[in-house]
């Protein structure tokens, strides 16, 4: 009781500390606490920090470069160093660092660091105020603005694999660059949440995002919504600005690009070099300043084998391009995926939900998620619908899963651990067998071929019964 209130007094003390930010993390450097200067500093909520990796919350440090994982890796302090990084909201931030670890005997157990905000915040911020009035002035959607805002920021995108932190790192380097933005990868994989992360790292995550879809749209439709129209332009068109026109000083995220008609592509492509657009039957030309961002749900090579995307407009739009990774070429991240679903549904669906039992986990390492990310989580949230316990168990799953998982039981229960001498022996019999067979029965040459000596060779055919003109290796 009393160390629980200790421990109480104690945070709020180190919560009220007004000039100074305080991280502490374990051994693993997953942060445990953050205090709320900290997390005024980095523009994030303590409740998304704790818990994760420190290169999470801050993709543009490396582990060579984070002082916290260097006291962690080290074992020494870090007095007084001052840095300079990019939190993942894309803010450029000088702090000045006294990191210690913290032991146990001789072990490092996690590392506390307190960080001095050295740069002119309000000076900053009186500039970005200035910066975000002379973006926004005169702008006839402004009264749409406010809807036209891009929800997820890197802090969202789940994983700690290699693939995944360089990955962040990359996005959030390029975010505060004009250039065209190409994202690529499987349906499911997040490509859309990385797409929403860099435009609200860049100096124009205060204007417009504006996403569309070209796969929805038939061609002249789709035409008339990029560009806008004049009245009389066609029949019932009225004076409408078109999606350039929304997105001016912000970002235009076009989606399954490779979709667009290809005489569109063409329209677009002018637009793309000189940054001036025509209303559909106008003949004034307004200029823009708009970010292009695009995304296609397959590889590049084989859009542009296809046809499905001209040539000059890929190279155009693809000056900065990144691969959204399967949810199988990032297995490592599941485990932290699934707490982070279970958690999100927990708070949606009022559950308590703790984890996955051993046997639904083992089950997901082995499945192969055709959809993904989006496939998992989905899985989760249907899985807390039903389940009345604190853990995710197999008949719990979705029915399709349900039965996938069916499909592969016999043949889990039916693999068995065989001896190494048995496993040894059915595998030199099998190599045996092949090489027998490459070479129409030549003992000479298997042997050669197995790099083993002649008489071994024949001593291993009499001892495994392997007539030498064997032709099936299976017999």
């Amino acid at each position: 009781m009393i160390h629980s209130i200790f421990k109480e007094n104690i945070e709020e003390i180190l919560d009220n500390i007004i000039d100074e930010g305080i991280h502490i993390v374990d051994s693993t450097g997953k942060i445990v606490y953050y205090n709320k200067f900290a997390a005024d500093l980095d523009n994030i909520n303590p409740a998304e920090a704790i818990g994760r990796h420190v290169l999470e919350i801050y993709p543009s440090l490396t582990k060579e470069t984070s002082t916290i994982l260097n006291v962690l890796k080290k074992g020494k302090p870090i007095l007084n160093y001052q840095q300079t990084f990019k939190n993942y909201k894309g803010l450029q931030i000088t702090t000045i660092n006294s990191t210690v670890p913290i032991k146990s005997g001789r072990k490092v157990i996690g590392a506390i660091e307190i960080s001095k905000d050295i740069t002119e915040v309000k000076k900053l911020s009186e500039k970005l105020v200035d910066l975000q009035a002379e973006l926004l002035r005169d702008r006839k959607a402004e009264a749409k603005v406010d809807a036209n805002r891009a929800v997820y920021t890197f802090a969202d995108i789940i994983g700690t694999s290699e693939h995944m932190l360089k990955l962040k790192k990359d996005a959030l380097t390029i975010s505060s660059s004009p250039s065209p933005v190409m994202v690529y990868g499987e349906t499911g994989t997040g490509k859309e949440l990385l797409v929403h992360a860099i435009h609200n790292a860049s100096p124009r995550r205060n204007n417009p995002f504006i996403a569309q879809n070209c796969a929805a749209l038939p061609e002249t439709l789709l035409e008339s919504i990029l560009f806008g129209t004049v009245k009389g332009s066609f029949t019932g068109a009225e004076n409408r600005p078109g999606l350039f026109e929304i997105a001016n000083g912000g970002t235009l995220f076009l989606d399954e690009i490779n979709s667009m008609p290809l005489p569109l592509q063409a329209k677009l492509l002018r637009v793309i070099q000189d940054g001036n657009i025509r209303r559909i039957g106008d003949t004034k030309v307004t200029h823009v300043d708009v970010r292009i961002v695009t995304a296609i749900n397959i590889s590049p090579m084989q859009a542009l084998e296809q046809k499905s995307i001209r040539d000059d407009l890929f190279y155009r739009l693809s000056v900065i391009s990144f691969k959204m990774p399967s949810l199988k070429e990032r297995y490592n991240d599941i485990s932290e995926l699934i707490t982070h679903f279970i958690n999100k549904y927990n708070k949606r669906l009022g559950k308590n939900v703790s984890g996955i039992t051993e046997e639904v986990e083992a089950f997901f390492m082995k499945y192969n998620w055709p959809g993904n990310v989006r496939e998992l989580e989905h899985t989760i949230e249907g899985a807390m619908n039903i389940t009345d316990g604190t853990l995710i168990e197999i008949k719990s799953l979705p029915y399709y899963i349900g039965e996938i998982y069916k499909k592969s039981e016999p043949e889990i229960k039916q693999r068995e651990i065989k001896s190494l001498k048995d496993t040894i022996a059915e595998t030199e019999s099998a190599l045996i067998k092949q090489a027998l067979i490459r070479t129409n029965g030549n003992i000479s040459h298997s042997a050669e071929l197995l790099e083993i000596p002649r008489q071994t060779l024949q001593y291993k055919i009499g001892k495994y019964n392997i007539h030498p003109q064997t032709k099936n290796p299976d017999c």
